[in-house]
């Protein structure tokens, strides 16, 4: 094991080249406390290879989004033996993507293709605002696409005719929706799994316990919300084209049941061929369909019945 007789000697402008950083930031980190002060020798300042790995974990908490307020704290746990190993490491697992699903480019000609040949700068203007797109520093005409999926799904629709602004608008209704989904699910394991943990910091063993259980249970949420939304469709979608189409729809299977009875009360399902169906929904609307096919039969039952009134033996 190296000793601090053994480090390698910096002087800042060194430190902050081999670290990434600058010279500014150097003296503000230690005017802050989150680098030790340098070891002073003569008239000149010299840091080590402790100063290096210092400035390399506030660069990585940065990148993480922590601030320097933050990092402060957690330095100073780590100085007074709580362990930082540990905490960066849950960091690390609560910052991991939580899907497997890989980023991609796509360049504008591409993109166009993709939505028919639609070239819409505005569109493209709200997928860059909704996150769906991501520019490519330096390039004009080439984007990141975080979830591929995502965007085959705006082009699906777009293809089956829903304009771009109507897509971009659902998906701002859907994200906020999901995003209330998802505080509800870490207030849910916060309170029953979590909580045990953040009421002080943790030491390593604990840290590691965290990291753990949260990829135990990072694919719970999603399994929950497939099962519920595939259930949900199911439903709502079966509801809906009922609701719309009424009685010129099949009949529904009926649950299994003692026989129904016959005669003139009782309902017999007449499925009817779609072309009727569809003439019938363009001349009165979808909504009227069911009640005009109805008086429509009414009518012709009623019309048989007087022609057979006036015949004569």
């Amino acid at each position: 094991m190296s000793t601090a007789a053994e480090q390698r000697a910096y002087r800042i402008e060194d430190l902050a080249h081999a670290s990434g950083t600058t010279v500014r930031n150097i003296r503000a980190y230690t005017d802050r406390g989150l680098l030790p002060r340098p070891e002073r020798r003569g008239r000149a300042n010299v840091y080590g290879d402790t100063h290096l790995a210092r400035l390399r974990q506030i660069a990585d908490l940065l990148e993480r989004g922590y601030t320097l307020a933050n990092i402060k704290e957690l330095l100073a746990a780590w100085d007074t033996g709580t362990g930082l190993g540990g905490v960066l490491g849950l960091v690390h697992e609560v910052d991991r993507p939580w899907s497997d699903e890989r980023p991609a480019r796509i360049g504008l000609a591409e993109l166009v293709a993709a939505f028919g040949g639609v070239s819409d700068p505005a569109a493209v203007r709200e997928a860059l605002r909704l996150g769906v797109l991501e520019p490519v520093p330096g390039s004009d005409d080439e984007f990141l696409v975080p979830s591929p999926q995502e965007l085959a799904v705006a082009a699906e629709l777009h293809a089956a005719g829903v304009p771009l602004p109507a897509i971009a608008g659902h998906l701002g209704e859907l994200r906020s929706q999901v995003e209330h989904i998802s505080e509800r699910f870490l207030e849910f394991t916060t309170e029953y799994v979590f909580q045990r943990f953040l009421r002080h910091p943790p030491t390593d063993a604990e840290a590691e316990e965290a990291a753990e259980l949260i990829r135990r249970l990072r694919p719970l949420a999603q399994q929950t919300v497939d099962a519920e939304l595939a259930r949900a469709m199911r439903t709502r979608a079966t509801e809906h084209i009922r609701r719309h189409l009424g009685d010129a729809l099949p009949p529904a299977e009926p649950a299994p049941g003692p026989a129904r009875p016959s005669g003139e009360d009782a309902t017999v399902p007449v499925p009817l061929p779609e072309a009727t169906v569809a003439a019938v929904r363009a001349l009165v609307g979808a909504d009227r369909t069911p009640a005009f096919v109805a008086a429509a039969t009414d009518r012709e039952v009623a019309a048989r019945r007087m022609d057979a009134l006036t015949l004569r033996d």
